[in-house]
């Protein structure tokens, strides 16, 4: 490392004309200028510079020299700004991931309003109903329904919303017994229990069955319900986008609150991407409930 900043200093005592000069741009003392030039010359065995009390001179070998370290500023000067640039401008990489349900109707759209703000930022959505591990797979932001329990990780909580429990009117109509059809997601276990409550009077009853069919992903689980095969749970923010589909199986009812999470590795100075990411999905989950 010490080389590297007695070459920066060489540099400048080059630009700046004099080792005063040069002392007065870095913010540091001619004596350690001075002394910095001389270790210098001393670990590379040759004279750089010529000096008397009135110029200073490049030797053959300090102008060859010169130019290297002079290549080597400029790299620094241009890696410091584009580092800072990052501060003020969004720009470069972000990978997020989410549910597919939260992806393709909150994430998605508030992300597409921020690209088209920002044309440097480069957003890869990842589309999943699994837990992705946020460090293996390289994850700055992740949108989960409920609290984590890795410690490691940021987390906090952004918004909630309730799930649907919902039939096409014709399955409804159909006299099936319902609950022996129920289109399930991965994530949920084989013995499905939803516990719900009057929305005016807060009587409650429990709801308890089996999973007949289960798909791997939220938009299998949307198309075998609007086939009709059977009921399964929507989130009520798409509920209300497709209510001419879809009917309540309990209108009266309604489940829990879910709460959604965002959670990122970052402990202490969090990328702007991430933090205006994280601002644009937040605001989207707010106006959609």
């Amino acid at each position: 490392m010490n080389q590297l900043r007695y070459m920066s200093v060489f540099a400048r005592i080059v630009e700046e004309g004099s080792i005063t000069a040069a002392a007065e741009a870095l913010h540091l003392s001619k004596s350690v200028v001075s002394q910095q030039l001389k270790a210098l010359e001393n670990e590379l065995g040759i004279l750089l510079l010529k000096r008397t009390t009135r110029r200073q001179t490049l030797t053959n070998a300090g102008e060859s020299f010169y130019q290297q370290c002079k290549a080597l500023n400029d790299i620094a000067e241009t890696a410091w700004q584009q580092a800072k640039d990052t501060l003020e401008t969004p720009q470069g990489s972000i990978r997020i991931t989410a549910p597919d349900a939260l992806m393709s109707s909150i994430i998605a759209p508030a992300i597409g309003h921020i690209i088209k703000k920002y044309p440097l930022l480069a957003p890869e959505l990842i589309s999943n109903d699994q837990h992705l591990d946020l460090p293996a797979d390289n994850i700055d932001l992740a949108i989960r329904v409920g609290p984590s329990a890795i410690s490691s990780m940021k987390q906090k909580r952004i918004g909630h919303f309730r799930d649907v429990l919902c039939a096409t009117p014709a399955f409804i109509e159909s006299g099936v017994d319902q609950q022996s059809i129920y289109i399930a997601n991965t994530w949920q276990s084989a013995q499905i229990c939803h516990t719900f409550t009057h929305k005016k009077t807060n009587s409650s009853f429990v709801f308890s069955t089996r999973a007949r069919c289960k798909a791997d992903s939220f938009n299998i689980c949307l198309a075998l319900i609007h086939e009709s095969a059977g009921i399964g749970i929507i989130p009520d923010f798409l509920f209300k986008q497709i209510t001419a589909s879809l009917s309540e199986v309990y209108p009266s009812f309604q489940l829990p609150e879910n709460s959604v999470y965002a959670l990122h590795p970052y402990s202490n100075k969090v990328p702007l991407n991430v933090t205006l990411c994280l601002a644009a999905i937040e605001n989207k989950l707010a106006t959609a409930m």
